[in-house]
Order: structure tokens, then sequence, then C-alpha cells
């Protein structure tokens, strides 16, 4: 499933593109462009904007993220629309929302600093805007911050 995320909902976007999600987001958009998006490209809108829930254009095709905080909207989204946050963790680009692709250690030691050149074994990049990424101890963080939200 696709989703597009209002404005209100940045926070949100970045963890479910962490956990694998399709997340358009634009910080600054409008109601109008954010409709014909979910509409042309086949994305739910997860908004907290409760008067766009309520216009015609968007009913059956939005949801409202009712929780407060990053983790509670995750929370909320994963059960209802039965995300497993573990089975595409770490696969798209938290800026770009790309799915990323594995990258030979060789082609990206020269982009790195040393400490990472030197541990890391295992690289993916942004084919958009050509991050790069490691698994190091931010993901650590994520998981525990994961077990926090979903339990072990």
């Amino acid at each position: 499933m696709q989703f597009v995320a209002d404005a209100m909902l940045g926070r949100l976007a970045r963890w479910m593109r962490t956990i694998g999600c399709d997340v358009a987001y634009y910080r600054d958009i409008k109601d109008r462009d954010l409709t014909d998006i979910a509409q042309r490209e086949n994305r739910m809108i997860l908004t907290r904007d409760t008067l766009l829930i309520k216009r015609k254009r968007v009913r059956g095709n939005a949801f409202f993220v009712e929780g407060d905080s990053y983790k509670d909207q995750l929370r909320q989204v994963a059960l209802t629309f039965s995300i497993d946050p573990y089975q595409n963790l770490l696969t798209r680009c938290i800026e770009c929302n790309v799915r990323l692709e594995d990258i030979d250690r060789e082609k990206v030691v020269g982009s790195l600093p040393e400490y990472v050149s030197k541990s890391q074994d295992f690289f993916r990049t942004c084919l958009r805007c050509s991050r790069i990424y490691w698994p190091a101890t931010h993901k650590d963080s994520i998981m525990k911050t994961l077990h926090e939200i979903f339990g072990e």
C-alpha cells in the first residue's frame, strides 16, 4: 500500500519510510494538491486535518491519524493497515522515499568517514539523492524504539 502524508505528519512519514513503507510527503502542500497526488498515484491519505477528512473528494481514501506522538501514530497506522514494522526495515531512503539499492563497498569507500569504511561491509544507496546507508549504532536505536512501540 502507498500513502501520502499531510504536512502535519512529517515525523510519521520518516518513521514509516524507516519501516519500509512508500510514503510521499511534502512539507508545504495544499489540500487540493495532496488529494490530486493521492488520486493520481493511488495513495491513501494520512492526515490530522479534521476539515480535510470530511471532504467528499477524499472519502474512502483518507485515514485520520489520532495520536499526538509519532510513536502512537506509527502504532495506529501499522495496526490499521496490517504493516509488519520489521519486514522491510531500512529498505527506503528516509529523505527521498526511494527503495534503496545494495552497492559494493569499493564504490563508496571514498565517500565515507574512515572509521565507517574500516568497520562496515554492507552498504545501500539511494539512486535519487546518492545518500549512503549502512548498519550502525543508529540501527540499534531504531530497533529499540520499534520495540517500545510494538513490543517484542
